[in-house]
C-alpha cells in the first residue's frame, strides 16, 4: 500500500469493506469462468468420444455383392460343396492306393511263407547246415514283419472310411444352410409383397425435404411447390 492510499484511509477516503467485498466478487466471478471453462472443456472431450464411438461403431455394410448375406450364403455352400468333393476324391485315391499295397503284401507274404515251409523242410532233413537254419530265420522275421504292414494299412483303411464318415455332416451343414437361404428368401418375398404399392415409383409425386414446423433450414421452396402442383395437375 503506497502513502497516498494509507493517508487516504486514514482520513476515511478509502471503505476497507468494500474493498474487501469488491476481491471476494472478483474472486467469485474467476472461479466462475474457471468452472465454466471446466465444464465447457469436458463437452467437448465428450462430444469427441461420442463422435470416435460413432465412427468406431459398426454401422451397417453397403448392400453390395460382397455383403448381401443371401449371396454370400450361397458362396459358401457352393465352396463347401467343392471342396468337400476334392476331399472326397482325395481320400478315395488313397484308400485305393492302400487296397493295392495290401494285395501286393498279400502276395509277398504267399511267397514267404512258401519260402518258410522249404527252409523249415530243409533244415529238418539236413540239420547241420547252418544256411538253411539261417534263411529260415529270415523268413520268418519277413512273414512277421509283412503282417505287421498289412495290419497297419487295414487300419489307416478303417480311419478313412471313418473321416468319409464324418464329411458326410459337411453335406449335413450345407443342406442346413441351404434350408436358412430358403426361409430368408421367403420372408424377403413376403417384405416385398407387404410393402407393394399400387402406384409405380417413377409416377409417385415427389416428397418435399422439409414441411413447415421441421427444425430444419431447407424447405421447400415456392418453386418446388408449384412443381409440386403441376404433377398434381397431371
Amino acid at each position: 500500500m503506497t502513502q497516498e492510499e494509507l493517508d487516504a484511509l486514514m482520513s476515511g477516503g478509502i471503505d476497507m469493506d468494500d474493498d474487501v467485498s469488491e476481491n471476494e466478487e472478483t474472486q467469485s466471478d474467476e472461479n466462475v469462468e474457471d468452472v465454466a471453462e471446466a465444464v465447457e472443456s469436458e463437452a467437448e472431450d465428450d462430444a469427441d468420444t461420442l463422435a470416435a464411438s460413432i465412427e468406431a461403431a459398426e454401422l451397417p455394410l453397403p448392400a453390395t455383392d460382397e455383403n448381401k448375406m443371401v449371396h454370400q450364403l450361397d458362396d459358401v455352400t457352393k465352396e463347401s460343396e467343392e471342396k468337400a468333393s476334392e476331399i472326397f476324391d482325395i481320400i478315395d485315391d488313397i484308400s485305393n492306393d492302400l487296397m493295392e499295397k495290401e494285395e501286393t503284401l498279400n502276395d509277398i507274404l504267399k511267397a514267404l511263407n512258401a519260402n518258410v515251409d522249404l527252409f523249415g523242410t530243409l533244415t529238418t532233413k539236413f540239420p547241420d547246415i547252418e544256411t538253411f537254419k539261417t534263411q529260415l530265420a529270415i523268413n520268418e522275421d519277413a512273414v512277421e514283419k509283412t503282417n505287421e504292414v498289412i495290419e497297419t494299412l487295414q487300419n489307416s483303411g478303417d480311419a478313412i472310411m471313418s473321416v468319409m464318415d464324418i464329411m458326410q455332416y459337411q453335406d449335413i451343414h450345407r443342406q442346413k444352410i441351404e434350408r436358412v437361404v430358403n426361409v430368408m428368401r421367403s420372408l424377403s418375398r413376403y417384405m416385398s409383397t407387404l410393402f407393394e404399392g399400387k402406384i409405380d415409383d417413377e409416377k409417385r409425386v415427389s416428397s418435399a425435404k422439409h414441411i413447415e414446423g421441421d427444425t430444419g433450414t431447407d424447405v421447400a421452396s415456392t418453386d418446388d411447390i408449384e412443381a409440386l402442383l403441376e404433377q398434381f395437375g397431371q
